[in-house]
């Protein structure tokens, strides 16, 4: 169990955001495991070429079905979003959201789309 064990891999990041690889960074705002706001701190910290402009880059609503569901920050190929009423396990605490996440980042509509509906 020990290869299974918590490793910083913070460190190989900078690497693909200077690639031009998209990275998506996510926390649910009650996780007690992997808190978002010592996320949020490791990612506005991260040393890369984009750093001041995603730093001074200004939060957006995540919105599904209507209601904000989150909160994004996004410039370049890094985002960083705060799900609303979450913990550690996402696609549990939110199925929505998680899916919706997954979907706007999949078909590359996150920093972009911010107000899509559920039919």
């Amino acid at each position: 169990m020990i290869l299974d064990w918590m490793r910083n891999l913070e460190v190989g990041i900078p690497e693909l955001l200077e690639s031009h690889i998209k990275v998506l960074i996510y926390a649910g705002e009650y996780d007690l495991i992997c808190n978002w706001l010592g996320n949020s701190r490791w990612v506005n910290s991260m040393e890369w070429s984009g750093k001041q402009a995603f730093v001074s880059s200004t939060d957006k609503p995540f919105i599904v079905d209507g209601k904000e569901a989150g909160v994004l920050k996004s410039y370049g190929p890094l985002s960083f979003l705060k799900v609303h009423d979450s913990g550690h396990i996402l696609p549990t605490d939110q199925p929505k959201a998680a899916l919706e996440m997954l979907n706007r980042w999949i078909w590359k509509s996150f920093g972009r789309i911010f107000r899509l509906s559920q039919t």
